[in-house]
């Protein structure tokens, strides 16, 4: 359960609980990223609201396809807030299992990146969903797509959607 941070200094000379950093990831080589309490329960509201929007509901299930990223642990607390069920989905799935384990998921939304960097290289992770998803026989309606890497993305209009511009939305 999240709990509200105080905005006011815990003690004489200290740092703010909600400028603390509260996750800290390191990627792909030259990449790193550092969240505070704060951006953390703000990213993680504006991603409950997205999910709210595209139809999400206490008990639905959320899809989560995306490598090891700070939107994997966001998308974890926003579906807390909304007490929706985090299923998660390896990025290591082949297309044909994959579709398997979204049809046993039963979810209507999946969070996935567009790819992913690890072991050297950069590697297909949307691209795998969408086959995936071309099997047929998923409830999936909404695909939200975080943006890792900066490469062309097969697009499906009206279910794909930016994970940024998602969040954006007021």
């Amino acid at each position: 359960m999240l709990r509200r941070v105080p905005s006011e200094p815990d003690g004489p000379g200290l740092v703010p609980q909600a400028m603390k950093v509260a996750l800290s990831w390191t990627g792909e080589p030259g990449r790193f990223e550092e969240l505070t309490h704060e951006q953390l329960i703000d990213q993680s509201v504006r991603a409950a609201a997205a999910l709210t929007r595209a139809g999400v509901r206490a008990g639905d299930r959320v899809a989560v396809h995306l490598p090891l990223v700070p939107e994997s642990v966001i998308a974890t607390l926003a579906c807390g807030r909304i007490d929706a069920v985090r299923s998660t989905l390896p990025v290591s799935l082949r297309a044909p299992e994959l579709a398997d384990r979204l049809r046993s998921a039963g979810a209507n939304v999946v969070i996935t990146a567009d790819a992913g960097f690890w072991e050297g290289a950069v590697r297909p992770v949307k691209s795998v969903l969408d086959r995936a998803l071309a099997r047929g026989g998923t409830d999936v309606r909404t695909v939200l797509v975080v943006n890792r890497c900066p490469r062309p993305v097969a697009w499906e209009s009206g279910r794909d959607h930016w994970w940024h511009e998602a969040l954006s939305v007021d």
